[in-house]
């Protein structure tokens, strides 16, 4: 699981970062000063941190110093907007930086952008047999190929990196179709039901009474 360190002090931003951090999969902790994050990071291993730069006691640019020869990947998340302070987090070392007020979808994308860069996210998938390719979006079952539309994979992808949590079927969908759930839920069953038949998984993927499945392994 890839653990991420938000560093922030506003509570309600924090707040608001790790439960969709959190919903994607992510393992997340919060710091709400410099201090707490410097410390944090001595304690524990961190595949990301997310860093504002208005903090107490620690401000961002001072921490990035301390962080910067551990070589964890940084995303600064600031409300400063200005050419020279993007310069200036960049040229510290920041692998990239997003400015206050900010689309979560964008933030998780720039996460899933920063971790698949630096080898985090991984590529290949394997679970029962199933050998997943996310490159070259290809699925084979002891050595044989298995036919998938591009929802069946991503669908399959989502549950396989999501493995024994209940997956509600307003994110799957979201998460998978890009769209807004409207409360419809034919498709997505529908495209579980194949998942099912293709894979043999019916052991495997579970329905959870009211809420929507889980891969259970």
């Amino acid at each position: 699981m890839v653990d991420i360190l938000i560093v922030e002090d506003e509570q309600a931003i924090a707040n608001l970062i790790y439960a969709n951090l959190s919903e994607e999969g992510y393992h997340c902790q919060c710091a709400f000063d410099g201090k707490e994050g410097a410390n944090l990071i001595e304690q524990n291993v961190y595949d990301l941190i997310l860093l504002d730069i208005w903090l107490p006691i620690i401000d961002g640019y001072e921490l990035m110093e301390y962080i910067r020869p551990t070589g964890i990947p940084v995303i600064f998340i600031t409300a400063k907007g200005k050419v020279q302070d993007r310069i200036k987090g960049l040229k510290l070392g920041a692998d990239d930086y997003i400015v206050k007020p900010f689309q979560i979808g964008e933030l998780l994308a720039r996460v899933e952008a920063v971790l698949r860069r630096v080898g985090k996210i991984n590529k290949q998938l394997s679970i029962f047999g199933v050998d997943i390719n996310c490159e070259s979006h290809t699925v084979t079952k002891d050595g044989k190929v298995i036919n998938m539309t591009v929802k069946e994979f991503d669908l399959l992808v989502e549950l396989v990196r999501n493995k024994n949590v209940a997956l509600y079927r307003e994110r799957l969908y979201e998460k998978v179709w890009k769209e807004p759930f409207t409360g419809e839920t034919r498709t997505l069953d529908s495209h579980i039901q194949r998942l099912r038949r293709k894979l043999d998984w019916d052991e495997h993927i579970k329905t959870v009474f009211r809420i929507g499945y889980r891969l259970e392994v």
